[in-house]
């Protein structure tokens, strides 16, 4: 029964050594907090791109700083079947159609950033 005891606690204190390795090789986060840099645009304020091409692209880690700091909305341009399987904690649902064809007329808060995702 000692015996058995002893085994367990061994084998108990070699996975806790173990885990405890495996946490101290893994990367430490970033020091500085991501920074929010907005996406430079070559067109006058109150233009909208043209082409796909012309609209700006953000990074993951940008969008969620932007997001979780209250400079951007988020908006899921899919349609609402595929938003309501999944979409991004936060995120609204806008269809990109709407978008396309009115999208002056959008009930969003202009001086926020804007950011759309699809997939």
């Amino acid at each position: 029964m000692w015996k058995r005891k002893t085994s367990i606690l061994l084998a108990m204190s070699i996975l806790a050594f173990v885990a405890l390795a495996c946490n101290a090789l893994l990367p430490l986060p970033d020091s500085e907090p991501t920074q929010i840099l907005e996406p430079v645009s070559t067109q006058a304020q109150n233009n909208l791109p043209l082409t796909e091409a012309e609209v700006p692209r953000v990074t993951l880690e940008e969008a969620k700083a932007a997001l979780d700091s209250g400079a951007a909305i988020i908006v899921d341009v899919r349609d609402a079947g595929q938003y309501a399987a999944s979409h991004v904690a936060g995120a609204i649902n806008i269809l990109l159609g709407e978008i396309e064809t009115n999208p002056t007329g959008l009930n969003l808060d202009k001086d926020q950033w804007i950011i759309t995702y699809c997939n």
